[in-house]
């Protein structure tokens, strides 16, 4: 019998991801915060975005936000991180 340690991320009753090592699973968490924290940010902005695009922008945002980061630092960004980049994760839910 083996015994697996998983870690699973929950945001309101509902599982996220789950990951095999606590340093993956806080780092999502806390791309989720940053996600969550963008979503009144980005709704200030004017757009007329429905909710279901401004959380996938702020999760887009929150998911590439060290490229972000160098970005608004006056950086440009590297041509090999301009391609969209796959996720590999499995989402245990949406």
């Amino acid at each position: 019998m083996a015994v697996i340690t998983q870690y699973v991320v929950v945001r309101e009753g509902v599982e996220k991801m789950t990951f095999t090592s606590k340093k993956e699973a806080d780092a999502y968490d806390k791309m989720l915060d940053i996600a969550d924290s963008l979503i009144p940010f980005i709704q200030g902005a004017g757009l007329d975005l429905d909710d279901g695009k401004t959380e996938k922008l702020a999760f887009y945002l929150a998911t590439h936000k060290d490229d972000l980061s160098s970005l608004l630092k006056g950086a440009p960004l590297a041509k090999a991180e301009a391609a969209p980049r796959k996720n590999t994760r499995k989402d245990a839910a949406d």
